[in-house]
């Protein structure tokens, strides 16, 4: 091969990605994301977990960043005038070798190679709640993402052109949207968010017209299940407990599992024979995507009244338990406690204490669930609680390892005074850790220290096949971690917090691991092997 030839093969083979024909396959939802990231979470499972090994733990340390890119907003976006809404907390996705990712009232396309922007599309100024926005969902040719104002609109994956926005709640009602959409099947699952005492609820829309197929309401009706489980008609009706984040999916089972988020008001009083559990907040849920009924429903925190929702994120994995091969679902929740289901019933299986400090239960009833302990409720002087209302852990994304059978979330160890004035104050500024959680047993196996800090912003967890645990710390390092003791084998200082949940993908036969910090990308590969020109081609 020729020098000039040799430029040419390499100049076709690096052709702009916005080139390539741009349509997901569905099946992508159910293999390892390795040059797709189709979905939220990688793919349906939760797990985080990549099979690509390039980069591994022997030679990670020679791991180098390949390009970065700071996000440019043009001008007139609102999410300019707020810290939180300049900040990237999505996920991108990776299609055809184009990364999708959002700020709030912001979609870009980027070209994974390079990092160079490929197209903007910006939402109008709004008034909306800015804290964040998750990320987009993908289906055929199609992007789908959510407003602050709670539009879901579609857009083109080739240019970013707008198809159609759909109106899901009135932002003049105080409603939110920062939730990544989940495709499954002909099902666009979207849900917005409130602080207010209103009824909460999640929805299907068509990806063809966007159109409501069903809507599930958090709090029942009366005289449905669970309405026995409220105070009164009256409470259930403004009740509360939206979805937050984006849950998983069993295709064989055909279930979707997601986490529901605490009930409003929180000082209500405990019912007088089932201590006022008020089903559905709090809880984990399995519902039929394609029907929107409830097929089961296990509650993590019973009458809860320190905002300790539900809402993290459902892994899902097949495994061995007491000897018997099962399907498993895994919660490492906000209110200090890990829970281990069977996923096709939602029988409990165990249930633990992964945060030592915990103390706003006495004890763990037949069912697995903590029994609060009403002392710890808010009083004038105040109750000293732990965790802090911002929880254990929260929308910080965990992650799985199926080879070593342990579970990684990121925790903060806290306590805070709970007065009738409000949260009241911290007792010292969160400490803030990895740990790494035995499935079978919920036994913390190890932890990786990463600092306190006075934010409460904290990265999400990639795990690979590699031997590689990647996160981030409190001081603004991007680590890689060992999976199996959690020891430090890599880092680098990006110069601010990470701020996303890392993801990693393979082009051209090279793996990258992409990270954001507020509004800048990082890529990160190993050193490209040198091409080496024959004295033949030369001539």
């Amino acid at each position: 091969m020729t020098l000039k030839s040799f430029s040419l093969w390499a100049s076709v083979l690096f052709l702009p990605v916005c080139l390539m024909a741009q349509s997901l396959d569905p099946k992508a939802y159910q293999q390892p994301a390795i040059d797709t990231w189709p979905t939220y979470n990688g793919d349906y499972t939760g797990q985080r977990y990549s099979t690509l090994s390039e980069i591994n733990a022997a030679n990670v340390n020679t791991l180098g960043l390949v390009w970065t890119h700071k996000v440019d907003f043009g001008s007139g976006s609102y999410a300019q005038q707020a810290s939180e809404g300049r900040r990237i907390k999505s996920t991108p996705l990776l299609l055809d070798g184009v990364l999708y990712f959002t700020i709030t009232d912001n979609v870009w396309a980027m070209d994974a190679l390079t990092g160079r922007e490929l197209w903007h599309y910006s939402w109008p100024n709004n008034r909306a709640i800015h804290v964040a926005n998750r990320g987009v969902a993908i289906y055929k040719s199609w992007l789908f993402f959510m407003t602050p104002d709670n539009y879901l609109v579609s857009l083109n994956l080739k240019d970013g052109k707008e198809r159609w926005r759909q109106q899901i709640a009135d932002v003049k009602d105080d409603y939110f949207s920062a939730a990544s959409p989940l495709v499954i099947g002909n099902h666009v699952i979207v849900g917005p968010g409130n602080n207010d005492n209103v009824r909460a609820w999640l929805e299907s829309r068509d990806p063809e017209t966007g159109a409501q197929q069903w809507k599930w309401w958090v709090d029942p009706s009366p005289g449905e299940p669970g309405s026995d489980t409220w105070p009164d008609d009256a409470t259930m009706a403004k009740g509360g407990g939206f979805p937050w984040l984006t849950g998983t999916y069993d295709p064989q089972l055909n279930l979707y599992y997601f986490g529901t988020g605490n009930g409003v008001p929180e000082d209500r009083k405990p019912h007088p024979t089932d201590h006022g559990d008020s089903l559905y907040t709090a809880s984990v849920v399995a519902l039929n995507p394609d029907t929107g009924k409830l097929v089961w429903a296990y509650q993590i925190t019973p009458h809860d009244t320190h905002d300790y929702d539900a809402g993290q994120t459902p892994i899902l994995f097949d495994g061995e338990f007491k000897g018997k091969q099962r399907k498993l679902l895994v919660q490492v929740s906000r209110n200090g406690y890990y829970f281990l289901l069977d996923r096709v019933t939602g029988e409990h299986l165990v249930t633990t204490k992964y945060l030592p400090q915990t103390n706003w239960a006495k004890g763990i009833d037949k069912q697995g669930r903590p029994i609060p302990d009403y002392e710890k409720d808010a009083s004038p002087a105040g109750a000293l609680v732990s965790p802090y209302p911002i929880g254990a852990t929260n929308w910080w994304s965990p992650a799985f390892d199926p080879k070593r059978g342990l579970v990684f979330a990121n925790v903060a160890r806290t306590w805070a005074y709970f007065t009738t004035s409000g949260y009241g104050r911290f007792r010292s500024p969160p400490e803030y850790a990895t740990y790494a959680i035995d499935y079978k047993t919920g036994k913390v196996v190890w932890s990786h220290e990463l600092g306190d800090k006075s934010a409460v912003l904290i990265s999400g967890l990639l795990n690979t096949a590699g031997g590689l645990l990647f996160g981030g710390d409190s001081v603004g390092n991007f680590i890689a971690m060992d999976p199996g003791t959690g020891q430090t084998l890599w880092h680098t200082n990006l110069g601010q917090f990470v701020t996303n949940a890392p993801m990693t993908y393979r082009l051209y036969g090279r793996q990258y691991v992409l990270v954001a910090a507020n509004d800048c990308w990082f890529a990160f590969a190993l050193p490209e092997p040198r091409v080496v020109v024959s004295a033949s081609a030369k001539k």
